[in-house]
Parts: structure tokens; C-alpha cells; sequence
């Protein structure tokens, strides 16, 4: 991996910052994309602290709109003259509905329309890296969401824990057709679950939120998490695995509940549009 290129958004905390650390660890220079520029700064100032020689570059963006991550996009082709590696990471668990200034539910847009756009917008700048590596961060519970592509991506059928499901699923849903659209242009992408982690994803006020603190004293570490998302990005065994679905380290089937090709080509011209693409 050394000099290799390598972004990986939402970097500055949880899973995302140990992915940045492990690549660094590995000489590859690591992009990490952060909306708030003093929480981006200090991860970088604390991973350089461990790793003095680490090449790390802050690019401070946001997924959360659709133009700031057009905006984003943009600032990576202005910055990176080659990109190796995109790492899909920034996610959020939304407890409560919220709208972002398009309209749209701010985990659709955070977990589904936001990493769609970058594989489309980055696309011809890894083209021309490749080899090179589309790493989507999923999670195990997109076989519990349900899609409705009239209300799903407005939030009009919001819950606090399947909306969170359900974004994924959108997620899973176009792998297929994002990897079929790459095939043979030196450029791979694939999902994997990293993993049940301890971070702050879906923190809750209340009893409740007090009961999952508790809960989630048990599960891995960030950095646990993050083994199975760096070796999806760096391994030579896979550089030809394309569209595929893991469980960690452990390749498995696509859910029947992602498997609706109707359903994805449908979501698929939705995010074209939404996103401006």
C-alpha cells in the first residue's frame, strides 16, 4: 500500500479513525474526510503522535446534502490526483426524523444517496488509479429494512431503529448494479459488516440509551471493526472480487430482501436524479 491513495470518510472518529490509522500503519497516504474541521484536525494530530511517519491529509467535507457532497467530490478530484482506494464509512443511526435542506431524511442521505454519489462522481478519477477499490461499510441489519421509494427516502415512514436498516438496504440494493457497471474497468466495489462495534452510532437519551451503554460494553473495539473494511481495501487476494457481500472477513450471500432487481433499478434512476448525477 505504500503511496497508494486512500479516502475514507467519516475518519475522524469510531471505526472510520481506525481504518485511517491501520492504512496509515501500512504506508499508504490516507485522505480523512471530516465535517468538523477541529475534531478532523485532532484525530490526525493524535494518529501522527502514534505514528510519526504517517501520511495523513485532512479534507474537511460534508455528506449530509446533496451540494456539499457534490462539493466534496469536488474537492478530492482537486486534491488527489489518483484515489486508490474509497472507503464508504461515514454512516449515522437517526432517532429522530430529520430533514436535510433537500428534503430528504438524513440517514437516507447520509448511508445511501451520499456514497452513491461518490462512486459516481469519483469514478472516472479511479478508473484512471486502478487498480483500485470501492469499499461500501454495511451493516448485518439491512435484511430487517423495507424500502418504499415514495416514502423511505422523505422520511414519511420513519422509525428510530428501521430506518437505519432501511438505508443500508438501499445501500446493498445497487452493489449489484454498481459492480456490474464497473466490471472490467479495473475498479472493484464491495459491502462489508464490520462487525457489532462499540461507538457512538444510534446513541439514545433515556432509559433506553442508558440500557445500550450498558449492552454495548460488550462489543468490539473500533479497531476490531475496522479489520474487515481495510482488508476488503488492501488485500492482493482480492483484487478481482467484485459485488460481493461480507460478513467480516466471511464472504456471504446477498439477502433475498436485497436481491429485488426491479426494486434496485428503480432506487438506482431515484439516486440519479436526487443526487443531480
Amino acid at each position: 500500500m505504500k503511496d497508494r491513495v486512500c479516502v475514507v470518510t467519516g475518519g475522524n472518529a469510531g471505526i472510520g479513525r481506525a481504518m485511517v490509522q491501520a492504512l496509515a500503519q501500512q504506508q499508504a497516504q490516507v485522505v480523512l474526510i471530516s465535517r468538523d474541521k477541529v475534531r478532523g484536525e485532532t484525530a490526525v494530530q493524535e494518529i501522527r503522535h502514534s505514528l510519526p511517519q504517517a501520511q495523513i491529509e485532512l479534507v474537511v467535507g460534508d455528506v449530509g446534502s446533496v451540494a456539499s457532497t457534490h462539493q466534496l467530490a469536488q474537492t478530492l478530484l482537486d486534491r488527489c490526483p489518483q484515489i486508490h482506494v474509497l472507503i464508504n464509512n461515514a454512516g449515522i443511526w437517526p432517532t429522530k426524523k430529520r430533514l436535510n435542506v433537500d428534503g430528504l431524511e438524513e440517514g437516507f442521505m447520509v448511508n445511501h444517496l451520499a456514497p452513491f454519489m461518490l462512486n459516481q462522481l469519483l469514478q472516472e478519477r479511479l478508473k484512471a488509479s486502478a487498480p483500485a477499490r470501492i469499499v461500501n461499510v454495511s451493516a448485518g441489519l439491512y435484511v430487517n429494512g423495507r424500502v418504499d421509494l415514495q416514502k423511505t427516502p422523505y422520511g414519511h415512514d420513519f422509525h428510530p431503529i428501521r430506518t437505519y436498516a432501511s438505508t443500508k438496504l438501499c445501500n446493498v440494493l445497487c452493489l449489484p448494479l454498481e459492480a456490474a457497471r464497473l466490471a472490467d474497468s479495473g475498479v472493484t466495489i464491495n459491502a462489508v459488516h464490520p462487525g457489532v462495534i462499540n461507538t457512538k452510532l444510534g446513541t439514545m437519551r433515556g432509559p433506553l440509551g442508558w440500557l445500550m451503554k450498558l449492552v454495548k460494553r460488550s462489543w468490539a473495539t473500533p479497531e476490531q471493526g475496522a479489520i474487515a473494511p481495510v482488508w476488503l481495501a488492501t488485500a492482493p487476494e482480492l483484487v478481482n472480487t467484485n459485488g460481493r457481500y461480507f460478513n467480516e472477513k466471511e464472504e456471504i450471500p446477498i439477502g433475498e430482501i436485497a436481491s429485488n432487481a426491479e426494486l434496485a433499478a428503480q432506487l438506482w434512476q431515484l439516486s440519479t436524479q436526487l443526487g443531480k448525477l
